[in-house]
């Protein structure tokens, strides 16, 4: 097909603009890729929020991790520290607070939509490649997957904007009892996994207005007995 375009200058140009966007989709859908993986790591990590409990006669000094699926203490014994004890909760639980239960989900529909996605831009870039270039076989799923990224990032966005904001106004949790934790920490700031969150939302927006800004022009396939 390469060498009968080259003979038309205008089938020519076609194919240099068609080389360029799928380039410029091939950056997207590395970003996403990226961005994916953040978002499955960022939901197994624990240290969402970082709580500081002060040595006192009930509660030993201790630094306890929170996460979105299970929660870990440190205790300190001199200048050593190590987890003894990880309790993991789902959505049974109930008594974890609203905006932990939301981010679950939140961050479950971010995965799946990433992953959809990614499905949605291999299958154009597939057809790309093989020469299948009408609109409607190419052009309208990169438009799916950018349109699937910017939800997953905005889900990523809400999570981390949320227990941002719990983080910050010192809200506590109500842990059962045989987690042994009070309401409230001495102090609580917001840990590492949140900052991996925050990327993955960045990169997820960003993968998904590359495909949606990327250009890409309507052009039927090309048949070398039809030319020649």
């Amino acid at each position: 097909m390469l060498c009968v375009c080259l003979q038309f200058p205008a089938c020519a140009a076609s194919m240099l603009l068609l080389i360029s966007n799928a380039n410029c989709q091939m950056t997207g859908f590395a970003v996403a890729t990226v961005g994916w993986i953040l978002t499955i790591t960022s939901m197994g990590l624990v240290e969402w929020r970082l709580w500081y409990m002060d040595n006192t006669s009930i509660f030993p000094s201790s630094l306890v991790c929170v996460g979105l699926w299970k929660v870990c203490i440190y205790h300190r014994v001199g200048d050593y520290s190590g987890a003894t004890f990880c309790y993991q909760y789902g959505y049974r639980d109930t008594y974890l607070p609203l905006d932990i239960r939301i981010s679950q989900n939140l961050q479950l529909v971010a995965s799946v939509l990433g992953l959809l996605g990614r499905a949605s831009v291999i299958f154009a870039l597939r057809n790309v490649y093989v020469g299948i270039l009408q609109k409607s076989a190419t052009f309208n799923p990169f438009v799916a997957s950018g349109i699937l990224n910017l939800a997953s990032g905005i889900c990523i966005s809400i999570a981390v904007v949320w227990n941002h904001h719990s983080v910050m106004n010192g809200e506590g949790i109500i842990f059962l009892p045989s987690v042994s934790l009070p309401l409230k920490p001495s102090t609580q700031e917001i840990g590492s996994a949140l900052l991996v969150a925050c990327l993955a939302a960045f990169m997820m927006v960003l993968s998904g207005l590359l495909f949606l800004s990327c250009k890409f022009p309507t052009v039927s396939r090309v048949h070398p007995e039809t030319d020649m």
